[in-house]
């Protein structure tokens, strides 16, 4: 086996979707029933802090609720039968990659199941409730947050992804674009540092063109297809 294979599998809402959490930009998304200024901004959390951490609790205690589907057990075996030639980063916040075995997943945008104080710095992982109180355990100070990166503010991972794609063009490697709308981050851009590019999404979107082999269906029918195509990539 060619020990310069790389495999970026990159992910986002549409992987867990099957598992019951609903997306944010799709038909019925999230954002048709909140305001994301509202919820998910810095503006939005200085103007009423109270909304933004309510509407954090209800999406960690519906993450308690779901389980992870096929995709994410096909990305977690992949992972774990390709540790050093497959990299996994996700847009998603919650953790049923974990949940289906994946080691070393990178959150782009936080993580769901874990609160921030403001103040030590300090992160805590507190599972699938309600934030229980404000007050941090460790310096006692009211300020205890999501940990989210909401919009207006600094992803720290983002200089993670722009290494892994380098890493990813010297190897001339396969990028793998698993339920994204593109909104976020322009993932057509991301092609430009494989050799090879596959996109998973539910509907067409206007970047299918920059990818090289395109399964318009759920994340769920298209895992084999993918862990087929992976598989071959690696063992060529």
């Amino acid at each position: 086996m060619n020990d310069t294979k790389r495999v970026m599998i990159f992910s986002g809402a549409g992987l867990s979707a099957e598992s019951g959490l609903r997306t944010f930009r799709d038909s019925d998304g999230l954002w048709e029933e909140f305001d994301v200024m509202q919820v998910c901004s810095v503006k939005g959390f200085a103007k009423d802090r109270k909304k933004v951490l309510d509407f954090f609790d209800k999406r960690r205690i519906q993450l308690g609720e779901v389980s992870p589907n096929a995709a994410h057990r096909m990305i977690a075996d992949l992972k774990e039968h390709y540790p050093k030639e497959v990299i996994v980063i996700t847009q998603n916040v919650d953790d049923l990659l974990e949940r289906a075995g994946c080691k070393d997943v990178i959150h782009l945008h936080g993580f769901l199941p874990e609160v921030y104080c403001e103040s030590c710095k300090e992160v805590s992982n507190i599972g699938y409730k309600a934030m229980p109180k404000l007050t941090c355990q460790k310096c006692g100070k009211k300020s205890l947050r999501h940990n989210i990166v909401m919009f207006g503010e600094y992803a720290p991972y983002y200089a993670t992804l722009d290494n892994e794609l380098e890493k990813l063009k010297v190897a001339n490697g396969l990028f793998v674009c698993i339920g994204t709308s593109g909104e976020v981050l322009n993932v057509a851009q991301f092609t430009r540092y494989a050799g090879k590019s596959v996109l998973n999404n539910l509907e067409s979107s206007w970047f299918d063109e920059y990818f090289d082999v395109c399964f318009i269906e759920s994340a769920v029918n298209a895992a084999p297809k993918i862990r087929k195509l992976v598989e071959e990539f690696i063992q060529a």
